[in-house]
């Protein structure tokens, strides 16, 4: 996928910042008339002269107003179609990718938020000093083609300058976004885990590791402004020696004091002209100046989002039609960056309850998630029958139950029926109670209608999986993949949960993921990962 930025409309604003360089001229103009009257003996044209002064300063105004509103809505276009582009994207890649969440949001939120001032101010800016300031120039050339030139070859040295900065800003302001998505990432991260921080007191570690990324980008911002205020520096010194130059030349012109000869006389409104004007010539470039921060932000995070982007997404999982069993052979799963699981090799059939046993962090998850598509296989492959599939393909016939149960702000008859939208309240109620829910139905005066918010405040572990189970059991489908299926359960309970599992596997085919020695002896068939 490439990511792509809409153009229509994105030259308005830079059209409007020209048209402020055109108002510019008209204040000049209007300023070297009313001089030039006043010479000139002439009553009331002074007059006419400080009204059209004054109509030139409310049209810059108003100029520049709709530059920056155009600039926006220039912005905001290009922002609608990055997170088009980047979404899904990064709602597929998660969990493949293994980065913390913070990062993404990083990504999702600050780095398309860090496009406003790139896209809606910079980019017009920038093609408007492309333009602006040779506008400028043409027609001060008109008053005085020497003044004209000074104020061009003053552009050189400045070109140059800006260029030696440009680099550097880059290489900073790429580490500086670098080091914020390590920030958010850390710090949402550890809010998540707060609960467990603080039971294992582990505050005063956390907090360094917070101070340590934080002074990170507090460096990382300092470098950036160091080169911000260089370029603006920069462009300021040119700025004043460029005026100055052609005030030092216009002065002595008009008193003959020259010491080389020129091409022309310059009289009092002309030399007016070119000087009201000469300020101007460079406000253009002021203005990148001023904006350069949003754009070396701005292209770090487009290029952070374009990486995100262009990633190759999955090969689109072609259904396949129902399953009753699932076989992989040699499977790999590859994270990148060296992380590699695998190859597995094992199979489960209708009537089986297969037991995936094996140390912690031996790939057990990875697998079961491999098969819904939440992991990446890179090698091997998954058939059904002598049907090849890809990883996702086949989930019309899988009820699938993870360590981490996704709950939606709800009751818990929403949140069961999850699995299945349209099933009537007795089936709902009769799915939970086989997942062994009924003593926390009894205990709630709600029952089923108990509301839940999305983190499961008030559901203690055990019962958040048994919700995960009892949406399994619901969704009647005939392959099932449970992780940890009786972990966080008393004796009783995951007892009783074994029982149902085997009950189930008459006519199921069940792979489950797990730890429990009374899961492990009631399988019908064990299958270890080293």
């Amino acid at each position: 996928m490439t990511l792509t930025i809409p153009r229509r409309g994105a030259f308005a604003p830079s059209l409007w910042w020209i048209f402020d360089a055109a108002a510019a001229a008209l204040f000049a103009a209007a300023l070297a008339l009313s001089l030039k009257a006043v010479l000139a003996g002439y009553t009331y044209w002074p007059v006419v002269g400080a009204a059209a002064m004054i109509a030139a300063v409310l049209i810059r105004s108003a100029v520049q107003a709709r530059a920056e509103v155009a600039g926006v809505t220039a912005a905001n276009r290009a922002k609608s179609q990055v997170r088009a582009a980047l979404f899904p994207q990064l709602l597929r890649s998660r969990r493949s990718a293994r980065r913390l969440l913070g990062e993404e949001l990083a990504v999702a939120v600050d780095q398309v938020s860090a496009l406003t001032g790139y896209y809606g101010r910079f980019e017009p800016i920038k093609r408007a000093a492309a333009i602006a300031p040779l506008v400028i120039a043409a027609l001060v050339a008109l008053a005085s083609p020497v003044s004209a030139a000074i104020l061009i070859m003053t552009l050189i040295p400045f070109a140059l300058g800006m260029a030696l900065a440009g680099g550097a800003a880059r290489r900073a302001a790429d580490a500086q976004v670098a080091a914020l998505a390590r920030l958010s990432g850390l710090f949402v991260d550890r809010v998540r885990s707060l609960p467990i921080i603080l039971a294992f007191g582990a505050e005063d570690r956390v907090t360094r590791q917070v101070e340590t990324a934080t002074g990170e980008v507090a460096d990382r911002t300092y470098a950036v402004l160091k080169i911000a205020f260089l370029s603006s520096g920069t462009i300021e010194f040119f700025s004043a020696i460029s005026v100055a130059l052609v005030a030092v030349y216009c002065g002595f012109n008009l008193l003959g004091l020259l010491p080389f000869p020129v091409p022309e006389h310059l009289d009092l409104p002309r030399a007016f002209f070119a000087l009201a004007l000469a300020p101007e010539f460079y406000l253009p470039l002021r203005r990148l100046a001023a904006a350069y921060h949003e754009k070396q932000l701005g292209e770090a995070a487009e290029a952070v989002i374009r990486a995100r982007a262009v990633q190759a997404p999955p090969e689109p999982a072609r259904r396949v039609g129902p399953i009753d069993a699932i076989e992989i052979e040699d499977g790999v799963i590859d994270y990148g960056a060296g992380r590699k699981v695998g190859p597995f090799s094992l199979s489960v059939a209708c009537g089986e309850l297969v037991a995936l046993t094996g140390p912690t962090g031996s790939g057990k998850s990875s697998l079961l998630q491999m098969i819904v598509g939440l992991a990446p296989l890179s090698e091997g492959g998954l058939s059904a029958g002598r049907e090849a599939f890809l990883p996702g393909a086949a989930n019309a016939s899988i009820g699938w139950a993870g360590q981490h149960v996704v709950l939606l702000p709800g009751t818990i008859a929403d949140n069961i029926a999850l699995a299945h939208p349209n099933e009537d309240r007795a089936a709902i109620e009769g799915a939970a109670h086989r997942a062994g829910l009924g003593a926390l139905l009894a205990t709630r005066p709600a029952g089923l209608d108990t509301w839940i918010d999305p983190r499961g405040a008030g559901l203690s572990g055990g019962e958040r999986r048994r919700l995960a189970l009892a949406r399994v059991l619901l969704s009647r489908r005939p392959v099932l993949l449970l992780d940890e299926p009786t972990a966080d359960l008393d004796g009783a309970t995951a007892a009783s949960i074994v029982a149902l599992l085997q009950t189930l596997s008459t006519s199921h085919a069940i792979l489950a993921a797990t730890h429990d020695p009374v899961l492990i002896a009631a399988a019908t068939r064990t299958v270890a990962i080293a």
